[in-house]
């Protein structure tokens, strides 16, 4: 995984070539999750999708659990 960040990093760099500034960035969550997908899906493994329930009663709590 570690190549697979490296190479998406190179990728992402040369996507925003001369849009970034000349500073350390992180790796955008986007491309982690990405390559955390491709690994999951490489040992056939799947991870379900929140329902617009789901994420809409996540979102809701205001206080504690």
């Amino acid at each position: 995984m570690s190549f697979a960040n490296q190479a998406l990093a190179v990728e992402h760099l040369i996507k925003y070539q001369g849009k970034l500034e000349n500073t350390v960035h992180v790796l955008p969550g986007q491309v982690d999750q990405e390559i955390a997908a491709m690994k999951l899906k490489a040992m056939g493994i799947a991870i379900d999708q929140l329902t617009p329930a789901m994420t809409e009663y996540m979102n809701s709590w205001t206080v504690g659990t």
